[in-house]
């Protein structure tokens, strides 16, 4: 395993927060922090209402991107998987019982009831279908650092 994919995994395993970007019809960006959890997939999956401005930018465009950034390290040496992904609200109870089975399992709890999610209730399921994955790394150039991307396949 690279060095890049196996680093990609440890984040993804340790961080429980990602940085969800959408964007509304009229292209006007949205960034939300949720915390989230994860399948032997990777599809990612979060709680979130479906008033909340990413929930209501998700249902217009599926389209988001995805951060996962260890920020609990020194200064410039801080390292992210960045996705791209399709995500969705979900609806149906088999599927709701999946993600929740990770939602509260990664921190140890047991989890709800899918119905707790559905009709009149005010929180909603979602999840994030990969697509692509990447890591950031530096480069130096003319003794500057740069900014880079290594894309890895993580699935």
């Amino acid at each position: 395993m690279n060095k890049f994919l196996k680093r990609a995994k440890k984040i993804i395993a340790e961080i429980l927060y990602i940085t969800i970007a959408t964007t509304s019809k009229d292209g006007q960006p949205w960034n939300s922090p949720v915390y989230s959890a994860f399948d032997q997939e990777y599809n990612f999956f979060w709680i979130s209402s479906p008033n909340s401005q990413h929930s209501r930018n998700i249902k217009e465009n599926s389209r988001v991107a995805l951060v996962i950034y260890d920020s609990s390290v020194a200064e410039g040496t801080g390292e992210g998987v960045y996705i791209q992904a399709k995500a969705d609200e979900l609806s149906n109870e088999s599927e709701i019982t999946h993600a929740l089975k990770y939602i509260y399992g990664r921190i140890g709890k047991s989890p709800r009831l899918a119905s707790e999610y559905l009709n009149q209730n005010p929180r909603r399921v979602y999840k994030a279908i990969p697509e692509r994955f990447w890591m950031n790394t530096d480069e130096k150039i003319n003794g500057h650092h740069v900014d880079k991307r290594v894309e890895i396949k993580i699935i």
